[in-house]
């Protein structure tokens, strides 16, 4: 019994011993070196990741902001050489009254502020402008309206420039939006109706625009001209058709170019392969940054008239 008693100890004593053995110095340092290497995989698969997400959703941004811009430049540009259908024309002849199934209207064209509010006069206020600006204006008048309070319809005017104005008491005639490149701190400003310019768009590179004139010299054989505001624009803004507005935004996020990176940009009209750009050489806020480049053609109501016919 004695001797099976002290067998039963020697091997408890035995497995004791061999259980509470540890791992080598060894097996420690391979363990840590697997561990290291599974984490330095995965943050450069999350850098990578982030990266990605980082340039999507920067082109996101810029492609958003690019239609905000191109919407509201187009929003007052179609409504440039709009006329104003007055249904009530005071100065109707006897013999067109006279006539009872023919209920009188007339187009009206110009028109004068009382006070100290601006005119309108479709041939100079309808579009002017250089390169890097462009000046929009429209007949501004008021129209019936009805409010949930009153039974009783006002006249108000339902139209605003680029900046939300001029406000319902303005006796303005003329709805005016102006846009001006700043490239001294890259926005987009707009200002109008005695308002001050404020900026509408930030992260701007370029803005360019050119104009659309046909050309009826030849009969038969009309031609649309793209014609900057230095050419023979000048003196013919009645005879714009429509407006080419080029726009270069750029992003926020850094990113790893390689060399000879470039995008096109608005520049040179005469020479489209002197707008390549280097974006490797760019420097300051637009260093190592996207730039996206788009382009609008916005056609006038008047398609040329207005001036030249009105």
């Amino acid at each position: 019994m004695r001797l099976k008693t002290n067998a039963i100890h020697a091997s408890a004593k035995r497995l004791g011993k061999h259980s509470q053995q540890g791992v080598t110095l060894p097996e420690l340092m391979v363990g840590i070196a697997v561990g290291l290497l599974v984490v330095a995989v995965a943050m450069g698969a999350l850098m990578a990741s982030r990266g990605i997400s980082g340039t999507v959703s920067d082109a996101t941004g810029i492609q958003q902001q690019a239609s905000y811009t191109m919407r509201t430049i187009g929003q007052q540009l179609r409504q440039a050489g709009s006329l104003y259908l007055n249904l009530n024309p005071s100065n109707v002849s006897v013999q067109d009254t006279a006539v009872a199934a023919a209920t009188p209207v007339a187009f009206e064209a110009s028109a004068t502020a009382s006070g100290s509010g601006n005119t309108f006069t479709p041939a100079t206020d309808t579009l002017t402008g250089t390169d890097t600006t462009l000046t929009v204006g429209y007949r501004r008048y008021a129209e019936t309206v009805f409010s949930s309070t009153s039974t009783t319809p006002t006249l108000q005017s339902l139209m605003r420039n680029c900046l939300g104005g001029p406000a319902d008491t303005s006796t303005d005639q003329r709805l005016e939006s102006i846009f001006t490149f700043n490239s001294s701190n890259g926005t987009l400003q707009c200002a109008g109706n005695g308002a001050a310019a404020q900026p509408i768009m930030q992260n701007v590179a370029d803005f360019q625009v050119r104009y659309l004139l046909q050309d009826n010299t030849a009969l038969g054989d009309t031609k649309i001209q793209y014609l900057t505001a230095g050419d023979a624009v000048n003196g013919n803004w009645g005879k714009v058709q429509a407006v080419e507005v080029c726009l270069v935004l750029y992003g926020d996020e850094p990113l790893d170019l390689p060399l000879g990176s470039s995008y096109t940009g608005c520049g040179n009209n005469v020479d489209p392969s002197k707008n390549k750009i280097d974006m490797t050489t760019l420097t300051g806020s637009r260093a190592r940054r996207m730039h996206i480049a788009f382009r609008n053609v916005f056609q006038l109501r008047s398609q040329g008239l207005i001036g030249t016919v009105l």
